[in-house]
């Protein structure tokens, strides 16, 4: 009989994952299809073109809309069934400090490697002579950012974690503030008598169960939807393509690209998850990140990523939602990137120790970064006038980030899933296969 039911959950994990590569080689397909067609359109000049690219997008949005909807609760019942579920809480204690340490050594990876390497490829790219001009927009958004007035810094962050008003911090986004209190009540939870930890454990593992049913759902009309959030996206941003802005955002892009590939042989030698499983597993939520720009619109596919690698819901209910909310490896690629092409544009040249500087800030500082759109950009101001770069060059950032940002939210949700693997291996959570 064990036998038996061993050999059955086998052969529906193995359908399971046959079904997520079908969806997401639809997904692959409708991604590039639909940025083939938008850069078409750009080219073309058609204003009639342009207004049919635009008129499909809110069918886009309103599936984007569709999973940011079962974040908050996936992210209440995961937690709280994960933490409340373990009777020793000293192992709770583990798995936090593990997370932790699992989430530094990404960080220094993600952002060492970019420092030394972004160099290099800016100096492939023929910039053209002279002061290079600032895009569209820029001086605009530069004007915003010293007018926003948004305080920023660790103190800040750290008095911002216990919220006043839990309620308002899930309807805010502010997740970091949510999870902390989520975390707390799952620790009261744990400790409460069994007749009233027990139903609470049950109710939330029936949410847990409901909300990804209705996330498969959703997923289930991804390409559709993918193919109507990039078709007008590139059509609005293929005109950024060329000279000095497509060579930035094509060094956001290698730089991007290098970091994911180094996940890749990190998983399979230190996770034990052979190189083509993770593949397969991670690509439906890499494919979701670039469409959408959010790590926390993707979480949903990040927690149906951890369950076809094998890790329990008692690993990845944890990991993930403290993974969107403070783990951003992709800040030391974005922001060295960003320093360089800033240096370029305004003619000012960095070196070895600026690189040292950036890379160190965004691993010490990208946890805190406002939990407000283009947030991560309210903290480069100090650090470019330490680099000797004018902070008006952060509007430059922010008005070609439309790109580099769907390439940094790869990083991001791809980092999210290795750690997953790297703890969960540390706690002999998941099996050790190839492929």
């Amino acid at each position: 009989m064990v036998c038996e039911a061993k050999c059955a959950a086998h052969c529906t994990t193995m359908a399971a994952l046959i079904r997520r590569g079908s969806e997401g080689t639809w997904v692959l397909v409708a991604l590039i299809v639909g940025l083939a067609l938008g850069v078409g359109v750009a080219a073309s000049g058609s204003a009639r073109l342009m207004e049919l690219a635009l008129a499909i997008q809110p069918i886009g949005t309103l599936w984007v809309n569709a999973i940011r909807m079962t974040v908050i609760p996936l992210v209440v019942s995961l937690l709280i069934t994960g933490v409340a579920s373990v009777a020793d809480l000293r192992s709770m204690g583990r798995l936090g400090g593990r997370t932790l340490l699992v989430f530094g050594g990404l960080l220094v990876l993600s952002a060492v490697v970019p420092a030394v390497t972004m160099p290099a490829v800016f100096a492939l790219f023929p910039w053209p002579t002279g002061q290079i001009p600032l895009p569209a927009g820029a001086v605009e958004a530069a004007a915003r950012l010293r007018e926003s007035g948004t305080p920023v810094g660790v103190v800040e962050w750290f008095t911002s974690l216990i919220p006043p008003n839990p309620v308002e911090a899930a309807a805010s986004g502010n997740m970091v503030s949510l999870i902390v209190f989520v975390f707390l009540v799952a620790l009261a939870t744990a400790r409460s008598a069994p007749e009233t930890r027990e139903p609470l454990v049950r109710f939330f593992k029936a949410v847990s169960e409901v909300m990804l049913l209705l996330v498969e759902w959703i997923i289930a009309v991804a390409p559709v939807a993918i193919f109507c959030l990039v078709v007008p996206l590139a059509a609005q941003s293929g005109a950024s393509l060329v000279g000095a802005v497509g060579f930035y955002i094509a060094g956001v892009a290698i730089g991007c690209a290098i970091v994911v590939a180094l996940y890749y042989p990190v998983v399979a030698v230190l996770g034990g998850v052979g190189v083509g499983r993770f593949a397969r597993a991670v690509l439906p939520t890499q494919l979701i990140g670039i469409s959408s720009s959010s790590s926390i619109a993707s979480l949903p596919a990040m927690v149906a990523s951890a369950d076809a690698l094998g890790i329990t819901s008692r690993v990845s209910g944890f990991v993930l939602p403290l993974a969107v909310s403070v783990f951003k490896p992709a800040a030391g690629v974005a922001w060295v990137t960003g320093a360089l092409f800033v240096s370029r544009v305004y003619g000012i040249e960095v070196g070895a120790r600026e690189m040292g500087i950036v890379a160190v800030a965004a691993i010490f500082l990208s946890f805190a970064a406002p939990g407000v759109p283009r947030g991560a950009f309210l903290l480069l101001t100090p650090l470019f006038l330490a680099i000797g770069l004018p902070a008006e060059g952060i509007g430059v950032l922010i008005a070609v980030d439309l790109i580099p940002d769907m390439c940094a939210t790869v990083v991001n949700v791809t980092g999210d899933v290795t750690a997953t693997v790297l703890v969960a291996r540390a706690e002999d959570d998941v099996a050790e296969t190839t492929g």
